[in-house]
């Protein structure tokens, strides 16, 4: 018999094979990954590169061996699975890229550094799951309801993705120990809204999904069987689908924030207030401006009035003070802008910006 155009028999041998090697050497990985994670420290770039290392060696393996498992069964649900695991392969590859392109210093077109491109790169993963990830899925589950087909050799799915769920949870742990190592005392969901590197939240969703998608294939395999009804397999593939699209939702709209340029913390924003307004020389804050150029890189704004008796030098060396404090006291932020203005002409010109039409440009004069 053939499926997909591959002889089921040659398939099968080549599953057996596959699995055989995913057992032997796949424990060897995931002792590695699991002995890993007592090394994890908070340090975002660093702990980002080993969760995504982790879910990237067990999304390839498990990605071909899905593959032929579909082309045994005919399953939909299998290979919405298949095609699920080499997106989230494909995620890892471009998240890495991402934090290579992150880490490059600044330079004359990019003063600021490039800190930025760990969040395009995760914006454009989110985009992937749901364009290729839930359209794929969707299309196959509605394809195979409309036009229903048996699935052959359950056991062959029941094999696969219950090794897939072994190496999917291991995947799925490791990301979730890295995750709580940066959340601190935030809840998860506060943790995800708050980040600042994607990249530990996106692994740590991919993986939920993941697991998720492969309980779901089984129910809606196990369902058809039992049944004898196939259509539960192809209602098991849009489930996924969806499962999929929501998860690639949530992603997009948490790094469009990142992207557009999210705030510091409110702890690390009172921080910097509470250094700033301890200084005698300093009359008051009148804006604090904060802005993450990337996940470790903090762009600090501030417009201060010093006191009026100050002379010239002496306001230089307090915002010389105030650079290395700041910098000492918060080691995430990368550059510090300090603009010395009464509180009146502050007030005035933010007036100002508040009546300025929309579209209006702004004064050269």
């Amino acid at each position: 018999m053939r499926t997909f155009g591959i002889d089921s028999e040659e398939a099968l041998r080549a599953l057996e094979a596959m699995l055989r090697r995913l057992s032997r050497d796949g424990m060897v990985w995931g002792g590695r990954a699991i002995h890993a994670t007592s090394a994890i420290i908070p340090l975002m770039a660093r702990g980002s590169r080993k969760v995504i290392y982790a879910a990237l060696v067990g999304n390839a393996g498990i990605a071909l061996t899905k593959f032929i498992a579909a082309a045994i069964t005919g399953s939909s649900a299998m290979f919405a699975e298949a095609v699920h695991s080499v997106v989230d392969t494909g995620n890892q590859l471009l998240l890495l890229w991402g934090l290579k392109q992150a880490s490059r210093p600044p330079d004359e077109q990019f003063p600021l550094g490039h800190g930025k491109e760990v969040y395009f790169w995760s914006f454009v993963v989110a985009i992937l799951i749901f364009a290729v990830g839930a359209g794929v899925s969707l299309y196959e589950g509605i394809k195979h309801v409309l036009a229903p087909r048996t699935v052959e050799h359950v056991g062959v799915s029941y094999v696969v993705l219950t090794v897939a769920m072994m190496f999917e949870g291991g995947a799925w742990w490791f990301a979730l120990r890295g995750f709580r190592a940066t959340k601190g005392d935030r809840g998860y969901l506060e943790a995800v809204r708050r980040g600042k590197d994607p990249t530990m939240f996106v692994v740590l969703l991919e993986d939920s999904a993941a697991l998720l998608g492969l309980m779901v294939a089984f129910v809606g395999i196990g369902l058809g069987q039992f049944t004898g009804s196939p259509y539960f397999d192809g209602a098991a593939s849009i489930v996924i689908g969806l499962i999929l699209g929501a998860v690639a939702g949530l992603l997009a709209w948490e790094t469009k924030g990142l992207l557009i340029g999210e705030a510091a913390d409110r702890n690390v924003q009172r921080r910097i207030r509470e250094i700033v307004s301890g200084r005698p020389e300093i009359k008051q804050v009148n804006e604090l401006i904060t802005m993450h150029m990337g996940p470790e890189s903090i762009l600090v704004n501030l417009s201060v009035d010093f006191a009026d008796e100050l002379p010239g030098n002496a306001v230089e060396a307090v915002v010389a003070e105030l650079n290395r404090q700041i910098k000492l006291a918060i080691p995430g932020v990368c550059r510090v802008f300090i603009e010395a203005e009464s509180w009146a002409a502050h007030h005035h010109q933010q007036q100002e910006l508040r009546e300025r039409p929309a579209n209006a440009s702004p004064s050269h004069e």
